[in-house]
């Protein structure tokens, strides 16, 4: 067993932590924002959720262990240089508090540090196309829509009720659609580990198809668990407060919209960003108020990031890597 390759196991484990420690805000941030539950329970029940998502199959793992990169080319240096490259970007923007996407991150890893290692011939162009960056420029305008759309739907159904009887019934329907949601980031974000993981695993040897060990998958859901529960408070406090104020049956809109579209590319294998989908969703609830409602300025840094996440996670693997293929 080879150094690299431990290395490279160990480093798909902290990359599983880091996704649950850094998105942790994504899944839990309405609930927070409407105070349903105080931040530490919001954090440990989105823990729990993430886990629940591994019963919605790995069709986001093949995506990522098979669908970008020609996955003959790939062994330990190759997965090393992925998650140290896109580390460092991450790293980076969580410092400033800045919601990313892990699913580009590794997107943009994988193109940079396959390109280095056998060309652009390795890189699935067509692949990446249909099933990253359609579903990345779509879902956030799929969830804005939903989410504004479903303010309307319940302000009509409900806009008769009292206040306090209202807000008690969105209370406990916030608690439901916010472990929904935590659940389709599990479901979706989690399996990107394991995808890489089982590639490793294949490449390796150690087994003989590309199909998901119970181990690995036990494993690298409980990282992101655990992650989850330890948090990225910066990234909480900018996705729930940053870009507007949520009543409680918008938070229950808002957690609604992103849990459908996770749901549904999570079962197609489309490895969407889940801080899009959320940001789209927050962003299309606070429209309904009136477009001033939305911290404008917060959403630009948030969407300037996403633009570079990409091109400069592929930088820095592709650095990454030509510096580890020198040393090992």
């Amino acid at each position: 067993m080879s150094v690299i390759f431990i290395l490279a196991l160990l480093f798909s484990f902290f990359f599983a932590f880091w996704n649950g420690f850094s998105d942790a805000a994504y899944s839990i941030s309405t609930v927070i924002a409407t105070r349903v539950l105080s931040p530490n329970k919001a954090v440990l029940l989105s823990a729990v959720g993430n886990f629940v998502g591994l019963l919605f199959g790995f069709a986001v793992a093949e995506t990522i262990g098979k669908g970008i990169i020609d996955s003959q080319i790939v062994d330990g240096k190759l997965i090393l240089s992925v998650l140290t490259g896109g580390l460092l970007w991450d790293v980076f923007t969580w410092f400033f508090g800045l919601p990313i996407s892990e699913s580009h991150v590794l997107v943009g890893a994988l193109i940079g540090a396959g390109w280095v290692a056998g060309g652009l011939a390795v890189v699935k162009l067509s692949s990446i196309f249909d099933k990253v960056l359609i579903p990345m420029i779509f879902s956030p305008f799929l969830t804005f829509s939903i989410a504004f759309l479903l303010v309307g739907l319940v302000a009509r159904i409900f806009g008769n009720l009292p206040v306090r009887k209202s807000n008690r019934v969105f209370r406990s329907l916030q608690f439901v659609s916010s472990f929904a949601s935590s659940v389709s980031h599990g479901a979706n974000d989690g399996q990107k580990a394991i995808g890489l993981t089982t590639l490793l695993l294949l490449q390796y040897g150690y087994i003989k198809e590309f199909s998901v060990p119970v181990w690995v998958m036990v494993v690298c859901y409980s990282f992101l668990a655990l992650g989850t529960f330890f948090g990225g408070w910066k990234i909480v406090k900018t996705m729930a407060t940053g870009i507007t104020k949520l009543k409680l049956y918008q938070g229950f809109c808002a957690d609604v919209s992103s849990s459908l579209v996770l749901f549904f590319t999570a079962l197609v294998g489309y490895p969407v960003s889940t801080t899009q989908a959320v940001t789209g969703s927050i962003t299309g609830v606070g429209v309904t108020r009136r477009p001033k409602a939305v911290r404008w300025l917060v959403a630009r840094k948030i969407v300037i990031a996403w633009v570079l996440t990409m091109p400069l996670s592929a930088i820095s693997s592709a650095i990454v890597y030509f510096l580890i293929s020198r040393l090992f």
